[in-house]
C-alpha cells in the first residue's frame, strides 16, 4: 500500500480526499516530531516508533578491503505490538 492508497482508504470515512490527506499528513508529522525529540510514539495494538542510536565504528570497504570509519547515526525504529503481529499471521 502506498501513501495515496492510504489517503483513498481514509477518504472513504471522511468527507473529502483533502480531509483525508490532511489527516494522514498530521499523523505522519506527529510521528516525525516525536522521534525528532527522541521520544517514543506508541499506538496501542499497533506498535512503537522509537529512535535507535548507533555509535561510530570502524568498517571495511567491501570492494577494496580498506578500513573506513562509519559515523554515528540516529535511525527510526519500529517494534510491532503483539496484537499486530498476531493479526498478520
Amino acid at each position: 500500500m502506498k501513501k495515496s492508497d492510504l489517503i483513498n482508504e481514509v477518504a472513504k470515512v471522511t468527507n473529502t480526499k483533502k480531509e483525508a490527506f490532511m489527516a494522514v499528513e498530521i499523523f505522519m508529522n506527529l510521528i516525525k516530531k516525536s522521534l525528532k525529540k527522541k521520544e517514543d510514539f506508541f499506538l496501542s495494538g499497533f506498535g512503537t516508533f522509537s529512535v535507535n542510536k548507533r555509535k561510530a565504528r570502524k568498517g571495511r570497504n567491501p570492494k577494496t578491503g580498506e578500513a573506513i570509519s562509519v559515523a554515528a547515526k540516529v535511525l527510526p525504529k519500529f517494534k510491532a505490538a503483539k496484537a499486530f503481529k498476531e493479526a498478520v499471521k
